[in-house]
This record gives structure tokens, sequence and C-alpha cells, in this order.
């Protein structure tokens, strides 16, 4: 069982940054596909990004690639953190949405499909303005 607890929303100016953390309790973390969806008021739920257990594939929307990156910290020991983090660069009025993280056990496909992750957060707002 994983529970996912996101953070690091805010308000932000139009080209403006923030970082979203995504920390994960449960000793199995590391053996996770994890992902960042983002839904819009009045809209459904879209992919932004997502990376691979290993941290060695990584997908992105294409609305976001190039402006967004998706990183992980794989705790090897209890002490550490497991942590998954996206880094929101050059920021659009459009961006604005609840962000929440997601995770599932190892899959090869369909990284972009919500209903193929088990675990979801609570989720963080991020407001940009123009």
């Amino acid at each position: 069982q994983v529970q996912l607890v996101e953070s690091g929303g805010g308000l932000v100016q139009a080209g403006g940054s923030l970082r979203l953390s995504c920390t994960a309790s449960g000793r199995t973390f590391v053996m996770y596909d994890m992902a960042w969806f983002r839904q819009a008021p009045g809209k459904e739920r879209d992919f932004v990004a997502a990376i691979s257990w290993s941290g060695g594939t990584t997908y992105y929307a294409d609305s976001v690639k190039g402006r967004f990156t998706i990183s992980r910290d794989n705790a090897k020991n209890t002490n550490a953190k497991n942590t998954v983090y996206l880094q929101m660069d050059t920021l659009e009025p459009e961006d604005t949405a609840v962000y929440y993280c997601a995770g599932r056990l190892p899959l090869s496909i369909d990284p972009e499909i919500g209903s193929r992750y088990d675990y979801w957060g609570q989720g963080t707002q991020v407001t940009v303005s123009s």
C-alpha cells in the first residue's frame, strides 16, 4: 500500500516557476511508476508527466514539453525521502489546475491514462495569473 501527499502548489505570475513534490509512504515506493495529472475547473483530468520506477524513462504531455520536468528520489533507506518532483517553468495561465500525483505498479504501456494508476494523492492547487 502506498499513500501519496502532494505539496508545493500556490499562486505565481505567468512566466514564473513552481516545484511540486509528492511524498510517498510505504517501503515499495521504488517499485512504482509515478505520474502527475491535473484538472482545471469544469474540465476533465489531463495527463501531465510520468516517470518509470527506475527514473530511466519519462513521458510528457505535448502542452508541457520543454517547460516541465519530472524526477524522482528513490530512497534506499527508511530515513531518506521517497519523493517525486514536478519542476514547472515558464508557467502559463492555462496551467492553472489542481495537480494530482499518482502511482502504479510498473507497466510498460499507457503512462498517460489515469485509470491505469492505483494510488492518488489529494491534490495541490496551482494558480497562474496573467
